[in-house]
Parts: C-alpha cells; structure tokens; sequence
C-alpha cells in the first residue's frame, strides 16, 4: 500500500489540475530547450511518495394516544417523539429502529420480538434492511406490509442519493465525489464501474457505465473509457466501482487496472483523478491511499 502525501492528495481537485497541468507545461517547455532526459526535481522526488498509490417517518394518520389501545403504546410513541427529537437514529439501538419502522406496519401490536428475531434471522440491521421483501416474510410474525415496508427503505435512499447527483454540476473535493459515486452505485447488487468526465475547473461534462459484472468481477475496458473520455473532450476524469458483496478496499486488481487506465489516459493528455469504490455506504479513495501514481509522465496536449 502506498504512503500518501498530503501537497497532493489534500487538494481540491482544481488544486491538483492545475499542479499537475503546471507539471506538463513545465516539462514540455523543459523538453523544448533540452532534449536530454531531465533529472527529477525536489518537487518530483517528494511526490514520489504517491508512487504505486494504492424523516422523516412514512407519512401515515398521525395516531393518537386514544387509539393505541395496548399495553405498549406509550413505548412506540416515545420511540417516534425520541426520533424527531433527536432528527435521526444515531443514538438508536439497532433493534429500536426495526421497533420504530414495523410500528408503521402494525400499529396496534408490540414488535418488540419481531425486531429481535429480524437481527437473529440476518445478522444485522444492514442484512434486514437490503434483504428482499418474500426473505423477510419467512420471519414470524412479519407480513407483507411489514415486509414491504422495510425493503423500501434501501431504495428511497438510493432515490434521494441519485437525485443528489442529478443536482451536481461541479465536484471541487473528495466529500462531493464520494457523495456523487454513491448515488451511482450504492444498493445496486453487481459490481458495476463508472467514468465521469470533468473539465479543467471540475464541471461534469458526462458520465457512462463502461461495464457492470457478477458480484465478484468487473472488467474496466479501457478502450470504452479512452473513447468516453475523448467523445466528452474530457480534460480529467473520475472513476468508480462497487463492490456490494464485501468491503470498500481495492483488490490487486483494482489496483492494477486503475494504474493500467492511469497510464492510457495520462498518454493521451488525460488525468485520472481519483477512483473510488464503494461498498454499501462506506467509501474507499484511492488517491487519498496513495493508489494512483501522479508522477506518471503524460504527453503534452
């Protein structure tokens, strides 16, 4: 695994387009005056150290304390004022959300055992929550409301996380990238890999899904991401993956074929910026790591 060096890969991305564009104009006109090769300068050798980079509830009848006419009652109704008290499930045990959520989809039953015998059947939350509706109406005590229910929470969030994207037009630093890359692939169930083409001052010029695989696999073609880039005139571009089987980290594949695509583009004038991986809700830069190389030589444009 790489080191990673902050004078590069802290910076926003314009911040590092014009670095690495200074680098280019430098080292052509170097190239111009002196076609020897050039020993490295100061500034290479400590970038050097970036080399082989590696709410809200559903909207139903408010019910009242009249109508709820069993014993646990008051419990579901703390549960509700406590998350609009607090905006959120942060402070929540895991089987108090799965309580808050069913009591949506039985409101006069205590669902205390069936939030349980969720986390037991899956695993966790995150298993219960991505799992599919006729999986979850296995479980005792769980019926198609229910099960319905919760199987719409994972898709309202990949909504709102792709009408996010929708809205961007310009992706300056790493947060909004990531933000971007998860409403692309978060919730999908294969591996798919995306390129997202940007100018010099980082506005979205377009973006393509170049390949999407098993939940194992996916083969970045990099004849479809040259020809994506230059069919957008792409100063830079950005790409990503999912791994929705497993953790956000790269393999030695991923590793090997970004740095394999970094050295197609960079020879055609292209710069990668980053590439980043997500998996679920986590994201994994590469850049950040110290996965790409940015000391790769590129021809001039």
């Amino acid at each position: 695994m790489g080191k990673k060096m902050d004078n590069l890969a802290d910076l926003s991305y314009p911040e590092l387009i014009r670095k690495l564009d200074g680098k280019r104009l430098a080292r052509r006109n170097a190239k111009r005056t002196n076609p020897a090769p050039l020993p490295a300068t100061q500034e290479e050798r400590e970038d050097g150290n970036l080399n082989g980079m590696r709410e809200a509830a559903i909207p139903l009848p408010e019910e009242t304390a009249a109508n709820d006419v069993n014993t646990h009652s008051g419990h579901r109704l703390r549960l509700r004022q406590r998350f609009r008290d607090e905006e959120g499930f942060d402070h929540f045990q895991d089987h108090e959300i799965l309580e808050l959520i069913l009591t949506y989809g039985a409101p006069r039953k205590d669902v205390n055992n069936e939030a349980h015998e969720l986390l037991d059947t899956f695993g966790s939350l995150k298993a219960v929550l991505e799992a599919r509706p006729e999986a979850l109406m296995r479980v005792k005590g769980i019926g198609e409301g229910q099960a319905t229910l919760i199987s719409m929470i994972v898709s309202l969030t990949k909504v709102w996380e792709r009408r996010t994207v929708e809205t961007m037009h310009r992706i300056l630093n790493r947060s909004e990238l990531e933000r971007y890359c998860r409403g692309l692939l978060m919730g999908n169930r294969t591996e798919s890999f995306y390129v997202i083409c940007v100018d010099a001052q980082c506005r979205i010029l377009g973006r393509r899904k170049i390949s999407e695989g098993s939940l194992s696999e996916v083969s970045a073609y990099p004849r479809s991401v040259m020809e994506t880039a230059l069919n957008y005139n792409a100063h830079s571009v950005f790409l990503c993956h999912n791994h929705p089987g497993g953790t956000c980290g790269p393999s030695p594949e991923d590793i090997a074929s970004t740095a394999q695509l970094q050295r197609l583009l960079n020879g055609i004038g292209i710069l990668v910026l980053d590439h980043i991986i997500v998996a679920g809700s986590q994201t994994y830069s590469m850049a950040q790591h110290g996965d790409l190389d940015f000391r790769t030589r590129s021809r001039s444009v």
